[in-house]
């Protein structure tokens, strides 16, 4: 039974950083002004807490990093790793109770996605605009360095529309990936207590 918890885990975690270069990856493709790039990493702390949820997050920056965006060495989301565990706190997955799975939809979390995708979003913000700005003078492989050009060349700050451009696009990719995890927990924890009954067979 430890040995099966432990394989679905390592699994699921494994997984986790896949979903995390697929979705970098399609952002970068389509120049999307948003990064798509921690939809594994939220959904880990979610499930497993925020120890647990440094690793896909890892995975996927340093593979990234190496075989298609380079700057992603850069962002690994580990602030945001840290903050999703706090705001997800109550959001393991318990294999006995059917009402908390669907307590976790998208419908039930309501107005609070904003909240807590501004808590989440802004450590994230505070770093990886310092880094954009100091360390690729706001030029990026991210479709938002069209945004923050746009606003440097109307007489705007550089450092300035970094920062502004960077607070507008990570609370939306934040909305994004929170909303795509609150979809996606229900059928989860359902997995995972399917699963979890199996093993005891």
């Amino acid at each position: 039974m430890m040995n099966t918890n432990r394989t679905l885990k390592l699994t699921t975690l494994a997984l986790c950083g896949v979903i995390n270069i697929l979705g970098g990856t399609i952002a970068l493709l389509l120049r999307l002004p948003v990064y798509l790039d921690s939809i594994g990493t939220v959904l880990a702390a979610a499930l497993f807490g925020p120890a647990a949820g440094l690793v896909p997050g890892l995975i996927s920056g340093l593979i990234s990093g190496m075989t298609s965006d380079v700057y992603a060495f850069y962002y690994i989301p580990v602030q945001l790793v840290i903050v999703a565990g706090l705001v997800f706190r109550r959001l393991r997955p318990s294999h006995t109770a059917e009402s908390r799975s669907e307590s976790l939809s998208l419908r039930s979390m309501g107005w609070k996605l904003f909240p807590a995708a501004l808590v989440i979003s802004l450590p994230g913000t505070v770093v990886s605009s310092t880094i954009t700005a100091v360390v690729f003078g706001g030029i990026t492989s991210s479709g938002s360095t069209v945004l923050v050009q746009l606003l440097h060349s109307l007489g705007m700050n550089l450092t300035l529309s970094v920062c502004v451009v960077q607070a507008l696009t990570d609370f939306v990719d934040r909305m994004i990936v929170l909303a795509v995890v609150l979809v996606i927990l229900p059928a989860v924890h359902s997995a995972f207590g399917s699963l979890s009954m199996r093993s005891r067979k």
